[in-house]
């Protein structure tokens, strides 16, 4: 499989990153001076779509499967005050697989696992946002499953899945964040990712997904 090699951008602590969130991180946040454009944009921007913005991050377009795959199921399927979410994996911004893939423990290291957890979070928040219309209904997070493609001996399956929580918990705080959570290793995942995630979250009644 495909390496990355590390940026000298990047914080050491945080390991290499896939092409779709390292340029959001290296981007300036253009909306400092903000004029007349930038407060009419934010009249309809969600607060948890300006936190994202604020941290220089930005969700992908729908996943792109892969020829011939067909998934008879939704992403997010509501029912009454909760949406349950399916497995998401990380994507780039243009709704690829990032092209990192196989066991966390082998040919991906422990940072670069926790960077596609984060990634998987972004897939799953812009899936959300499209069946639901606004992240900001999403009222508590309720429940976290991660799965991690997982190279024998490999244990640290919960560190990995700290990637998704905090920045779950960065976007909505403690109290409507805080979830309850299950980190296991697998033997395989789909196409080889080296991360799937589903959820449980609760929502408000809120306005009709535009």
């Amino acid at each position: 499989m495909k390496k990355l090699k590390p940026s000298v951008h990047a914080p050491r602590s945080e390991g290499t990153y896939p092409k779709a969130l390292e340029p959001a991180r290296m981007r300036p946040i253009t909306s400092i001076t903000r004029g007349g454009h930038d407060r009419e944009r934010d009249r309809f921007m969600s607060l948890i779509e300006k936190k994202l913005e604020d941290l220089g991050l930005r969700l992908p377009q729908p996943m792109q499967l892969p020829a011939g795959v067909v998934l008879p199921f939704p992403w997010v399927r509501v029912h009454g005050s909760r949406a349950f979410v399916s497995g998401h994996g990380p994507q780039d911004l243009d709704g690829s697989i990032p092209e990192l893939r196989g066991k966390v423990g082998r040919e991906v290291s422990l940072d670069e696992a926790r960077v596609l957890a984060r990634l998987a979070c972004l897939s799953m928040l812009a899936s959300l946002k499209r069946t639901l219309g606004d992240l900001d209904r999403v009222t508590a997070w309720l429940r976290v499953f991660g799965m991690v493609n997982s190279a024998p001996g490999f244990t640290q399956q919960p560190a990995v899945i700290n990637g998704f929580s905090e920045l779950i918990l960065k976007l909505w705080g403690d109290e409507a964040g805080k979830h309850s959570r299950s980190a296991v290793g697998m033997a395989e995942l789909p196409f080889g990712i080296p991360v799937e995630i589903e959820a449980e979250v609760e929502i408000d009644g809120g306005r009709a997904p535009r």
